[in-house]
């Protein structure tokens, strides 16, 4: 059973507190009890560990700081469930950890040590659990593995791609409307490197880096040369293109390594920002999660790279959103190339 003791003691001090007489300095904690079950409910809705393990799975009771193990692990993380059903059934020796309500599996994939994760969607989540993982385990590359938009015209669903650089579309200024349809950022703001999509003009982070010699603005967070390397030695990957039911792709996949990535808190479904986004990024592909982690790897030093199976066109399709329909074969083919990434790799 997975040990949950953080949570169980946070259940029993708000029972103990709700058992308090209604009064003056009652009320004040009340009001703190309310703010404790808002903030609580977001993790007690987190989806546990629901996907089938090689074998069975040990809990471990994690400690309430430091890290978990020492020893030296790939880190693997994916949004959501279905992305990680595959690597998670393909797992040996697991055993799972479960901190602020994140289950953290280590194990052998491909015979290598690892810990694996669910990020969460979207980016402040993929953000605060990329460096929670950090803070825990002895981390010493970071792959994250998913589904995601298709932004350029040229990739089909079904395709991998495995960019060499990321960026956040949506680090913005919001611009003034000066004249109907023509807007203006504050002088303050100083320059910009990409053209604005109507009042939203793009921009840099300021960042730095644990050991860096001072704030920076970077809007691209480069992968690591040698993981994109390996990646694009295993191009013999095969790529499903049929799902479950034996409905097939009108396009055999294919793997895709280079080129860029952007992420964002938006779930896009929109033809006309596609167009923008392949126009001004050169993006193969946008999703919801990996700059985010690209950016928490380069501040800590770690290696990164993201493998993204298109699960749709990002509203680029000529009817409905197509990532219901595709999702399992997308998520199957960004973990298959990760699985022979992993082979490849040599230490």
């Amino acid at each position: 059973m997975t040990h949950r003791s953080d949570l169980h003691a946070g259940r029993f001090a708000l029972g103990t507190r709700l058992r308090l007489r209604a009064s003056a300095g009652a009320r004040r904690l009340g009001m703190r009890v309310a703010a404790v079950l808002i903030c609580s409910g977001a993790w007690l809705a987190w989806p546990g560990p629901v996907l089938a393990s090689s074998g069975a799975v040990e809990a471990t009771a994690a400690p309430a700081a430091g890290r978990l193990d020492e020893t030296p692990r790939m880190a693997i993380l994916s949004a959501f469930a279905p992305e990680l059903e595959l690597l998670r059934a393909r797992l040996r020796d697991a055993r799972v950890h479960t901190v602020q309500g994140v289950d953290f599996f280590t194990g052998q994939l491909e015979g290598r040590p690892v810990v694996l994760a669910l990020s969460g969607i979207s980016m402040v989540n993929a953000a605060m659990n990329t460096q929670l993982l950090f803070d825990r385990f002895r981390v010493t590359h970071l792959i994250f593995s998913g589904i995601a938009g298709g932004v350029n015209p040229e990739l089909h669903i079904g395709d991998v791609s495995v960019p060499e650089r990321w960026g956040q579309y949506l680090e913005v200024v919001m611009m003034r409307e000066i004249a109907p349809g023509q807007y203006r950022a504050p002088a303050s703001k100083g320059e910009f490197d990409f053209p604005p999509y109507g009042m939203m003009q793009p921009r840099a982070v300021r960042v730095r880096q644990a050991e860096g010699a001072g704030i920076q603005e970077k809007f691209w967070f480069e992968v690591d040369p040698q993981m994109l390397a390996v990646a694009r030695s295993v191009q013999a990957v095969p790529l499903r293109g049929c799902d479950r039911q034996d409905r097939c792709l009108d396009k055999r996949p294919r793997l895709v390594v280079g080129g860029s990535g952007v992420s964002g808190q938006a779930f896009v479904d929109n033809a006309d920002f596609r167009r923008y986004a392949f126009r001004t990024f050169r993006a193969n592909v946008l999703d919801m999660e990996s700059a985010a982690c690209a950016q928490v790897a380069w501040r800590a030093g770690v290696p990164f790279i993201a493998f993204r199976s298109l699960s749709d066109l990002a509203g680029g399709g000529p009817g409905e959103n197509e990532m219901n329909a595709f999702l399992h074969i997308a998520a199957d083919n960004a973990a298959q190339v990760l699985l022979a990434f992993l082979r490849a790799w040599r230490d």
